[in-house]
């Protein structure tokens, strides 16, 4: 059997399986992370704020502060892997994001809680880029699609470790066991940064991909700009790649962060309703709420895994653009579905599911199209702008929708209806595609491309 023909996971040696287990584990345990706020932000902001009215409006606006510190930390460490090594860099990211997860359950009030979570997204923001780019940079050509695709769908393994977490600290609180008088949230934050923090230890036996090393050395000599914003934004190809690519992103970002995520909400919603009969206390209604929110989300990350699983091999058998096309919308009309049409508790059980695979499925294919817009010495950065200054644009939703919802009564039909408003970016991301390469079967373009 010749190389051309193995299944592509024989191409890999014991050295490319480590570096794809390493990175794979980084994202996913970013992933976990980036859920466990989305679980823990409503009651978190129901105790560090005065009123259930201000919680609703308010709530939005941690996670555009969130997504702000994503496209921060995104944008600066982006850059930073490629001058200095993907691996050096990322390790500095998983330590950041652990940290301040962990300090966030600390949060003593509205303000300080921002504070934790921009610098907690400055962390979150670097892992994507890092991780995609070390391992398209390790791993053969053949493997590189295949590879990063299942690098995303394992990520999804991480945020229904969240919904675990989440269910199993539910159950916790109901029945007052969660130890040092911990809220949910707080447990949440404080169990989410344990095994990110183990990560990095394992990060530091990481090498720099032979391919970066040695277009270093030769970027040395003739004068290339390695993590070169400048560069980027200048030279025709790659500015063309990079604006066209931002735009993409910004559309199933937006899609997922600025409406999707906020699914606990409505669920919270269902389950106050479908419990009311049993006249539970509030703090057993509380937990309720936590354990329906987690459930929920890992309903939604089972259809997640099946999401990315189906776009990235339609990415790799029939092209990148129409795997876009396809994606985006599914997620637009599976998010139209949830927000519009799911008002019974049992549709939480395959409406949830339906969103994820649709709005999840892009970002598989994003994982593996971004690396392939780039070459070696911008290939961090292009993809850290494209994904994660795609924040900054997807951080305006949150606050666009708590707006919405406070001109509409501030209640949770305002909400709905902001939502669906809201949604309508995801189709304007098919308009970007005719504007940009397809790149399937197609080699990384290398540093020659650039004259």
């Amino acid at each position: 059997m010749t190389g051309t023909s193995q299944p592509w996971w024989r191409l890999l040696t014991r050295e490319h399986w480590f570096v794809f287990t390493i990175a794979s584990l980084a994202w996913l345990f970013d992933c976990l992370d980036q859920q466990l706020f989305n679980l823990a932000r409503d009651a978190a902001m129901e105790q560090l704020l005065p009123t259930k009215e201000m919680a609703t409006e308010y709530g939005p606006y941690t996670t555009s502060i969130f997504l702000l510190g994503w496209a921060a930390g995104g944008l600066f460490f982006g850059a930073l892997g490629d001058r200095f090594g993907r691996a050096k860099v990322l390790t500095v990211s998983v330590l950041l994001y652990s940290v301040f997860t962990g300090l966030s359950a600390l949060s003593t009030g509205f303000f300080d809680f921002c504070v934790y979570r921009f610098l907690t997204g400055t962390g979150v923001g670097g892992v994507f880029g890092l991780a995609v780019a070390l391992v398209a940079d390790s791993v053969p050509d053949k493997a590189r699609a295949p590879a990063l695709g299942l690098l995303q769908s394992l990520s999804s393994i991480g945020n229904i470790t969240a919904g675990l977490i989440g269910m199993g600290i539910g159950m916790l609180a109901a029945r007052e066991l969660l130890p040092m008088g911990l809220k949910t949230w707080q447990a949440m934050f404080l169990v989410g940064a344990a095994p990110a923090f183990l990560c990095v230890f394992i990060l530091g036996r990481l090498k720099e991909p032979q391919k970066w090393v040695d277009a270093k050395a030769a970027g040395a000599k003739t004068g290339v700009k390695f993590g070169s914003y400048k560069v980027l934004l200048t030279h025709p190809k790659w500015r063309r790649h990079a604006w066209g690519g931002l735009a993409l992103c910004s559309a199933g970002i937006i899609g997922l962060w600025g409406i999707g995520n906020f699914h606990p909400k409505i669920v919270r919603t269902l389950v106050e309703t479908h419990l009311a009969a049993k006249n539970l206390s509030p703090e057993a209604l509380g937990s309720e709420k936590a354990f329906w929110s987690s459930m929920a989300l890992m309903l939604q990350n089972v259809g997640a895994f099946a999401g990315m699983t189906v776009m990235a091999k339609i990415a790799q058998v029939k092209g990148r653009k129409i795997a876009f096309a396809i994606a985006l919308v599914a997620s637009f009309a599976s998010t139209v579905l949830v927000f519009k049409g799911m008002r019974e508790f049992n549709q939480i059980f395959w409406m949830i599911p339906l969103m994820g695979f649709g709005q999840l499925g892009v970002f598989a294919v994003y994982a593996i199209y971004l690396p392939e817009l780039f070459p070696t010495s911008l290939r961090s950065t292009g993809t850290s702008f494209c994904y994660n200054f795609g924040r900054v644009v997807a951080a305006t939703a949150p606050f666009t929708i708590g707006q919405i919802t406070r001109s509409l009564g501030g209640n949770i039909e305002g909400f709905r209806t902001a939502g669906m408003w809201v949604s309508g970016v995801l189709l304007l991301g098919i308009l970007v595609l005719p504007l940009l390469p397809e790149t399937k079967d197609q080699p990384l373009p290398e540093e020659e491309d650039r004259l």
